[in-house]
C-alpha cells in the first residue's frame, strides 16, 4: 500500500513538471535560435545591398537568413512595395499562413496558472486529509468513521472463539436470524436490536462480535465510542446519523461499537447540562436505535468493561435489550483457547495444554494468546525448531512473576536476607489451612521484586472463605517475620511494603465490605466511590464510634494472623534454614523441592538446574556487618540490642 502511494505521488509530480516545462517552452521566445532582431528600415537596406538570401513570411513576422547563414527576424509594418524589393534583389521567398490558436487553447493558456494552483491545493489537501469533502478531509466532520468489512474480508467464525460457550449460545440466535430472518418473522418474533457484551478486558468481546458477522456472512461496521465525540457540538450526532445511513444501505448488517461507555455514560453528570457534545451524541444514538423510524436488519453490538455507568435509556428493551456476559474462562475454557492459539506454532510432543491451563487461573483469552506468543519467542531465542513445554513454563513464569533481571548484582548479604524472606512466605503459606499450594520460590530479581513466592490454586475459585482469607494474611507477613526472627527487629527491611499493603486491604474489606467481622456483623461500612479518583472507596454513613471499631477490628485481624505466622516460623526454624540454603544454592526451587523440605527430606536439585562452573573463583567481597551478623548464633541475634548503634548521615558521594 505504501509503495502504491509513493508511485502515485511520483507520477503526480512528474505530470506537474511536464506541464510546467511545456508552458515555459510555449511562452519562451520562439526565435530562440536567431542571433539578431532587425529594424524594418535596416532590413530593407540589407535587401537592397544583396545581403539577404532567403526570407520566410508568416503573417506580419519575417524571418530571414543572410548569405553567411546567420538568422534574423523583423516585423512587416504593411509595406506594399516589400514583395517588389525582394523579387528585384533575387531573395528566395517562402510564405506561410499565420498560426491560429483555437479559442479553447487561448482560454486554457490564460487560465492555466490559476488551474495549476487549484490542482496543487487539491493534491495537498488530499494528502493531508483524504480530500476536501471525502472521508477524513477538512469538510468531513460529520461523516462516520466506521470501517466496514465485507463478508469476503471477514474470515473469523465462531469456531475461532473458545472458552465462552454460554456467550456463543446467546449470540447463536443472532447468527440464525441474519441467515434466515423469515423463520422468526413468520412467527411474529423479532431479534434483539442491540446486544451489549460485558466483561473484563481481553476476554474476547470484539472477537465474538466479529465472529457473528463472519458466521452470518453479512457486512460488519466497526467503530470506537470515542470516534463519535469531537470538540464541535453536533458532530457526533451527525456521525451517528451517517453511520446508520450507511448501515441501512448494506442491511442486513452488524454495527459494532467498542468501548461504548465513552459516549453512553449516564446523562446529567456532565458539566454542560444537556447541551454538551457527548449527551447530544447519545441522544441521537437512542433515537436511531429505537425511534419513529425502524432500522430493520441492523443489529448493534457494543462492548464495555463498565456496564454500571451506562445510561438506563440505553439498556431498556428495544435498544440494548440483551446483555451477554463474557467472563474469564474456566480451566476447560482456557484449554480450548490455548488449543486455538497453538494452531499457529509448531509444537513438540511434550506440550500439554491441560497442564498449562491448570497453571494459569485468572488468565483471559488475551493473556493466553500472549503466553503462546512468549513461548514461541523463547523457542526462537534458543534456535529451536519446535515449541516445547519448557518454553511454555518459562513464558508462564515471565508473565506471572516478571522478567528475570540477571544483570542485577546483589550482595551476598542481600541475597541471603531475600532467601529468608521468601522462605518465610513459602513455609507459612504451606502450613496454614486452605491456602493455595506453593508453585515456585525464587530469589532471582524479577520486575521490581528482589524475590518472588508464587502460589497456584489446584482448581478455579469463585469465592473465598474467612479461613482462606486469614491464611492469606498470615502468609503475607511470613517474609517480614522471617527477617525479624533471623536478624532482629531493628534489621527488618522495607521489602515487605507490598505485603503489608495487600494484607491491610484484605483485612479492611473483610470488615467493611464482606461482613466477616464477628463484632461488627454482616453490614456494609464502605462502598466504592464510582465518581471518585481511580475508583477509590469511601466510608458509608457511619459514626465516629463505628469508625473507631472498624480500625480496632482490622488491627485485631492483623495481630491475630501475625502472631500465628510467627509461631509457625519459630516451630519450623530448621525448615526455614534448609529452604534458605537451598535458595542460595539454586536461586529458584519448585513445588516438589518445597514438598520434600517440608517432609524433612533432602530437597535435591531442580530438573533444569545446571551445575555452575567454579573454575574461575569469584572476586573477594568485603563482608558487611549484616553478613557478619548472619554468621553468629541465631540466639544471639534475636536478643541483640542495637539501641546503642550509631547512625551516621550518608554525606555527599565522592567522585572517583
Amino acid at each position: 500500500m505504501k509503495n502504491n502511494d509513493m508511485l502515485k505521488n511520483i507520477l503526480v509530480w512528474v505530470v506537474v513538471a511536464t506541464i510546467l516545462m511545456t508552458v515555459f517552452n510555449h511562452f519562451s521566445t520562439q526565435g530562440q535560435s536567431a542571433t539578431s532582431r532587425l529594424d524594418y528600415s535596416d532590413f530593407i537596406d540589407q535587401v537592397h545591398q544583396g545581403q539577404v538570401s532567403q526570407v520566410i513570411i508568416e503573417g506580419q513576422t519575417i524571418r530571414g537568413v543572410y548569405g553567411s547563414g546567420q538568422s534574423f527576424t523583423t516585423y512587416n509594418p504593411g509595406d506594399p512595395g516589400l514583395m517588389g524589393d525582394l523579387l528585384d534583389n533575387r531573395v528566395k521567398i517562402t510564405a506561410k499562413p499565420p498560426e491560429q490558436q483555437s479559442v479553447l487553447m487561448q482560454i486554457f493558456i490564460s487560465w492555466f496558472p490559476m488551474l495549476l494552483l487549484i490542482g496543487v491545493w487539491i493534491f495537498f489537501m488530499r494528502s493531508m486529509g483524504g480530500g476536501v469533502g471525502g472521508k477524513g478531509g477538512p469538510m468531513s466532520f460529520g461523516k462516520s468513521k466506521a470501517r466496514m468489512m465485507t463478508e469476503d474480508q471477514n474470515k473469523v467464525t465462531l469456531d475461532d472463539v473458545a472458552g465462552a460457550d454460554e456467550a456463543k449460545q446467546e449470540v447463536g440466535e443472532i447468527v440464525d436470524f441474519l441467515k434466515d430472518p423469515t423463520k422468526y418473522q413468520n412467527l411474529g418474533g423479532s431479534i434483539p436490536r442491540g446486544v451489549l457484551m460485558v466483561g473484563p478486558p481481553g476476554t474476547g468481546k470484539t472477537l465474538l462480535a466479529k465472529a457473528i458477522a463472519g458466521e452470518a456472512k453479512v457486512p460488519f461496521f466497526t467503530i470506537s465510542g470515542s470516534d463519535f465525540v469531537e470538540m464541535f457540538v453536533g458532530v457526533g450526532a451527525s456521525r451517528v446519523r451517517d453511520m446508520f445511513e450507511q448501515a441501512k444501505a448494506h442491511a442486513p448488517c452488524i454495527i459494532f461499537i467498542d468501548e461504548i461507555d465513552a459516549v453512553g455514560r449516564s446523562r446529567g453528570s456532565g458539566m454542560g447540562g444537556g447541551n454538551d457534545e457527548r449527551e447530544q451524541t447519545l441522544n441521537q444514538m437512542l433515537v436511531e436505535m429505537d425511534g419513529f423510524e425502524g432500522n430493520e436488519g441492523i443489529i448493534v453490538i457494543a462492548a464495555t468493561n463498565r456496564a454500571d455507568v451506562l445510561d438506563p435509556a440505553l439498556l431498556r428493551p428495544g435498544r440494548f435489550d440483551r446483555q451477554v456476559t463474557v467472563g474469564l474462562p474456566d480451566i476447560r475454557g482456557r484449554e480450548q483457547i490455548l488449543k486455538v492459539h497453538m494452531r499457529k506454532v509448531p509444537l513438540a510432543e511434550d506440550v500439554r495444554p491441560s497442564y498449562i491451563a491448570r497453571g494459569t487461573p485468572g488468565f483471559s483469552g488475551a493473556d493466553l494468546a500472549n503466553l503462546v506468543n512468549e513461548a514461541a519467542l523463547f523457542a526462537a531465542r534458543e534456535n529451536d525448531k519446535l515449541v516445547t513445554q519448557k518454553h511454555f513454563e518459562k513464558a508462564k513464569d515471565k508473565i506471572l512473576m516478571g522478567v528475570e533481571r540477571k544483570s542485577m548484582v546483589m550482595k551476598e548479604s542481600e541475597r541471603r536476607m531475600t532467601a529468608y524472606h521468601e522462605a518465610g512466605h513459602a513455609i507459612v503459606g504451606y502450613l496454614v489451612p486452605e491456602h493455595d499450594p506453593v508453585y515456585k520460590v525464587s530469589i532471582m530479581p524479577r520486575g521490581r521484586a528482589l524475590g518472588v513466592t508464587m502460589y497456584l490454586p489446584e482448581e478455579d475459585s469463585y469465592s473465598y472463605s474467612k479461613r482462606k482469607l486469614e491464611s492469606q494474611l498470615s502468609s503475607l507477613y511470613g517474609g517480614r517475620l522471617a527477617e525479624e526472627i533471623i536478624y532482629g527487629e531493628d534489621a527488618v527491611t522495607t521489602g515487605a511494603s507490598n505485603d503489608i499493603e495487600r494484607a491491610t486491604a484484605i483485612a479492611r474489606n473483610m470488615v467493611t465490605k464482606w461482613g466477616l467481622s464477628d463484632n461488627l456483623g454482616p453490614l456494609l461500612y464502605e462502598e466504592e466511590d464510582r465518581g471518585g479518583f481511580m475508583g477509590s472507596s469511601r466510608n458509608a454513613n457511619v459514626s465516629g464510634e463505628v469508625s473507631k471499631k472498624i480500625d480496632e477490628e482490622i488491627r485485631n485481624l492483623i495481630d491475630r494472623n501475625y502472631e500465628r505466622a510467627r509461631q509457625i516460623l519459630v516451630d519450623n526454624h530448621d525448615k526455614l534454614e534448609i529452604m534458605t540454603e537451598c535458595l542460595m544454592k539454586y536461586e529458584t526451587i519448585d513445588k516438589y523441592q518445597v514438598d520434600r523440605i517440608m517432609a524433612g527430606e533432602e530437597p535435591g536439585a531442580p530438573k533444569d538446574w545446571i551445575e555452575p562452573d567454579d573454575s574461575i573463583p569469584p572476586a573477594p567481597e568485603v563482608k558487611s556487618s549484616l553478613e557478619e551478623a548472619s554468621e553468629k548464633p541465631k540466639e544471639d541475634l534475636i536478643e541483640k540490642d542495637m539501641s546503642n548503634d550509631e547512625v551516621k548521615e550518608p554525606g555527599e558521594p565522592k567522585l572517583h
